[in-house]
């Protein structure tokens, strides 16, 4: 008896991306500013940033999924940038190796009003 499981035929519709119905539903997304806040229990850390064994800077981790991590901060961490996250983590403590994917100054209200920046991180 084989496992083998045939994969499923492409249906061939096509996207009509000129359809004024589509171009209408896509301009109501373009200012959409998504930052994954708001799903996720946030959870105070602490930002080592670069290789060095700098003093730590605080942070809010505010959502997390299996490799990528977003943080706010009151500071800007340049893209590229190697960092370890240090959170309390039941008895102890977990420490995460990241490099900054992205980062920018926050779009929320109270981000402006707090000077908050958010920055993706893909850990290691």
């Amino acid at each position: 008896m084989s496992h083998f499981k045939p994969t499923s035929k492409i249906t061939g519709n096509q996207v009509d991306w000129s359809d004024p119905r589509l171009e209408a539903l896509l301009r109501k997304s373009e200012d959409w500013k998504l930052d994954n806040r708001g799903a996720f229990a946030e959870q105070q850390v602490h930002v080592h940033i670069g290789w060095g064994a700098g003093a730590p800077r605080k942070a809010t981790l505010v959502w997390e999924s299996d490799r990528v991590m977003v943080l706010a901060t009151q500071f800007l961490i340049p893209q590229g940038e190697h960092v370890r996250v240090d959170r309390l983590y039941g008895d102890g403590m977990r420490t995460v190796w990241a490099v900054v994917a992205d980062g920018r100054e926050g779009f929320r209200e109270e981000d402006k009003e707090n000077g908050v920046y958010v920055h993706w991180l893909h850990m290691s």
